[in-house]
């Protein structure tokens, strides 16, 4: 898998999430998706995970919890495609980020081969494009 952003004025081209990003995104029957990115190589921070999840973000400093939550997104919803504009529209029920939820994020498809999916979104400032490979097995 790869994402990359570029911005639209300098040409400039990042990957927020690394170069060599992990994640898995998931469409069903039923019309559902979700969606989860992560750069594996980001700050290992928020304590051990016998721990839990609500002492981490409790007892996390303000440097922790942007270190937790600088290159993560997560999301799930429902999805409708536009088949005649190549789009699919994600409906977002749960984010990582609060303000998404309610959203719609419409994304530009593109299938290679039967392993690889492409979306792209044209976003204010920057172009972004993942590309996302069917696993096997």
């Amino acid at each position: 898998m790869s994402y990359e952003s570029k911005n639209k004025t300098t040409g400039d081209v990042g990957h927020p999430y690394s170069t060599h990003p992990v994640g898995r995104i998931t469409y069903d029957a039923a019309g559902r998706m979700s969606a989860i990115l992560m750069n594996p190589d980001r700050e290992r921070v928020g304590g051990s995970s016998s721990g839990g999840s609500i002492a981490a973000t409790r007892l996390a400093s303000a440097e922790d919890m942007r270190a937790m939550l600088s290159g993560f997104i997560a999301y799930f919803g429902t999805f409708d495609v536009d088949e005649s504009a190549k789009t699919v529209i994600h409906h977002v029920e749960a984010c990582l980020i609060p303000s998404w939820v309610g959203t719609d994020l419409r994304r530009a498809y593109e299938f290679e081969g039967n392993d690889q999916l492409t979306l792209s979104a044209d976003l204010a400032q920057i172009v972004a494009r993942i590309v996302w490979k069917r696993e096997v097995g």
